[in-house]
């Protein structure tokens, strides 16, 4: 099969897996409506070159971007708390994503889009935790391992419907 193909039968397989894990059985639990973190880790690991490097530059990148988004929103609710909540917000967004960047000089966090993308994945969820950080990075973080997990075993399964049988003996 073509490489597009077996991609698109692959995540697309994948992807109805996925959004009835969340929609059903997750839906009941602490990573309800955390559908999207998993699909941009999925991503994410393609983003990241795909293999285990991807899963593996996604699941650490998202989720250090997700504690400095953590610490970011503690900063804004606690010691910058007496400031207007959008200049509070504002310096502990900055100041979270120049760490960010500088955390970039450590390989393993390199990848400074992955981690802007747990941050923003932090940030999104806070609604469903009643803006508490701390309730929302466990299951950020487990949905950033799930969509990792689906992007490597989307893209193995896209690289098996791609190989070709072995010619027959002669």
């Amino acid at each position: 099969m073509p490489a597009l193909f077996a991609l698109a039968t692959s995540v697309g397989l994948l992807a109805v897996l996925d959004t009835w894990l969340y929609i059903g059985p997750l839906n009941s639990t602490i990573l309800a409506g955390l559908i999207w973190v998993s699909f941009i880790a999925w991503g994410c690991h393609f983003h990241s070159g795909g293999g285990i490097k991807g899963s593996t530059t996604a699941v650490v990148c998202m989720i250090w971007g997700a504690l400095v988004g953590l610490a970011a929103v503690l900063l804004a609710t606690g010691p910058l708390g007496s400031l207007d909540a959008p200049i509070a917000f504002g310096i502990a967004v900055g100041l979270g994503a120049a760490l960010i960047c500088l955390s970039s000089k450590i390989p393993l966090l390199a990848t400074i889009p992955a981690s802007v993308y747990g941050f923003a994945s932090i940030a999104g969820a806070l609604p469903l935790y009643d803006g508490d950080p701390t309730e929302a990075i466990v299951p950020v973080a487990l949905s950033v391992i799930i969509g990792a997990v689906f992007g490597y075993v989307s893209e193995m399964l896209a690289n098996a419907l791609t190989r070709k049988a072995p010619a027959d003996a002669a």
